[in-house]
């Protein structure tokens, strides 16, 4: 597609804003069938207008290809006329590869759509036989993130399914103010959709879902079958038991089968960081951690830069936004500084998150050292990677490595690039990936290399930990293009 002329720069916006208008009713259609739509394993569903604007605008920035709205468009409507059973197609990639073969053939995009996705025309075969109860244990800051995005991805209703939440009850109008911290949030905005509360039954209404709020003092002492709740897969998000003494409590509450821990695990728990270790995950597994939400940002890297370039030692300095252990005025912390005032100060302090590697990445055990640095602002992250590699190179080439990893890898889900001059930690706020490579720090020279890598602690970590509980409940899709990396869901 050629750039327009000065003259025609705002009737083109206009034009390209017209057709990503008219793909929000296709790709909700498809999405109720469980047919999700990507754009370089960017999600297209429960995007406004400009949000899918800029999807188009990034790829073109970062894939350095002519995609816009006229291209993905007739693909979008040309998959919308078919019969097509629940799959996950990158409409992105689909519309590159006709623009690409529409040049030497006439091949129609109707043609072209009907013969790429031939494989799940009429296979209306459901993710999973029936839909996979989920319970929340805790409601923090972690858990209200993971009940948005668990409703966002109810999709027709035969996938995850949101149950529960289990609480302490904290005063007789608790089931409202847990409602309003659901609706409203100080970092990631409001909830996208409606909410209502039933104080009768004690339930929260969110789109359409219903989920009990169940009051517990311990997890034992729940009984999830009197709701009618099966099999479910709780997620403990109160990191109060760590072991696997504390976490099969869980498995002792009626109706719970399985059960995840939103922190790093300890003893022989499989931590796992979903695009690395995934695979690990077996349906025979009990118990589950899903590592720490610097591990989720660090490690992803780390293992690419390690099969490309070998790994011979490195630092990583954590520069993590404060959290709710940190105190907000000076009082006592069991912890060193950690008892200083989180939103007045810069705080050194410990972090697993090197030894948290070295089990997930044993080549470079001996080989890592690591630190942190909590600093006032309330979301987003930056780690420091001071890498010594096993062999020279450039920064273009780390760069456009990096890039292609972010674009075409099976870790696209995981690892976002940015070559943005201006990008700072509030931009990335609500950002789906482990983390964020920010393409214009990198440093390089000879062996050396400094990557800095950016994650939204909260909603980011949140991501990976609904793709491993998406893994987990056996949840799988027909990937289209055939060619297309795994999309990490």
């Amino acid at each position: 597609m050629a750039l327009p002329s000065l003259d025609d720069y705002f009737p083109d916006w206009k034009e390209r804003e017209a057709l990503a208008e008219a793909m929000i009713p296709l790709i909700g259609r498809l999405y109720r069938k469980n047919v999700v739509a990507y754009c370089y394993g960017r999600a297209m569903y429960n995007q406004n207008v400009t949000q899918l604007m800029k999807t188009h605008r990034y790829v073109r920035q970062i894939a350095q290809n002519e995609l816009s709205e006229f291209e993905s468009y007739p693909i979008l409507e040309a998959m919308s006329e078919l019969d097509l059973g629940p799959s996950h197609i990158d409409v992105g990639r689909l519309a590159t590869k006709y623009m690409e073969e529409s040049e030497a053939t006439d091949i129609t995009p109707a043609e072209f759509v009907q013969r790429e996705c031939a494989e799940v025309i009429g296979r209306h075969v459901l993710p999973i036989p029936e839909a996979q109860d989920v319970v929340l244990y805790g409601f923090g800051r972690i858990g209200r993130l993971l009940a948005r995005l668990l409703v966002e991805k109810t999709g027709s209703g035969e996938q995850l399914r949101l149950r529960a939440i289990v609480v302490r009850k904290g005063s007789d109008d608790d089931l409202v103010k847990r409602a309003s911290l659901l609706r409203r949030d100080s970092v990631h905005g409001s909830f996208q959709g409606t909410l209502r509360v039933d104080e009768e039954n004690s339930c929260i209404i969110a789109n359409g879902n219903v989920i009990r709020v169940i009051y517990a003092n311990s997890p034992a002492e729940a009984d999830y079958e009197q709701y009618g709740i099966k099999n479910a897969i709780v997620i403990d998000n109160t990191g109060a038991w760590r072991d696997e003494a504390g976490l099969s409590e869980h498995l002792k509450a009626k109706g719970a089968a399985k059960v995840i821990l939103t922190a790093p695990g300890k003893g022989a728990i499989k931590n796992i960081v979903h695009g690395v270790n995934s695979d690990d995950v077996s349906p025979d597994d009990k118990i589950l951690a899903a590592a720490s939400c610097t591990t989720n940002a660090i490690v992803p890297v780390m293992k690419v830069m390690n099969d490309e370039f070998g790994i011979e030692s490195g630092h990583m300095e954590t520069v993590h936004a404060y959290t709710n252990d940190q105190n907000l005025i000076d009082n006592y912390h069991k912890k060193n500084r950690r008892g200083r005032g989180a939103p007045l100060n810069m705080v050194i302090t410990e972090t697993g998150a090197s030894s948290a590697v070295v089990k997930l990445l044993p080549e470079l055990a001996g080989k890592l050292t690591g630190n942190a640095i909590r600093v006032p602002t309330p979301n987003v992250s930056l780690a420091i990677l001071n890498l010594t590699l096993g062999r020279e190179t450039t920064e273009e080439e780390v760069s456009q490595f990096l890039r292609n990893v972010s674009l075409h890898s099976n870790l696209q889900r995981q690892i976002d690039y940015t070559t943005s001059p201006d990008v700072v930690s509030s931009d990335l706020v609500g950002n789906r990936h482990a983390c964020i490579v920010d393409g214009e720090a990198t440093i390089v020279k000879d062996k050396q290399v400094v990557l800095y890598v950016w994650y939204d602690n909260e909603f980011g970590y949140a991501c990976q930990l609904v793709r491993i509980v998406q893994k987990w409940a056996g949840i799988s899709y027909p990937l289209i293009p055939t060619d297309v990396v795994k999309l990490g869901f």
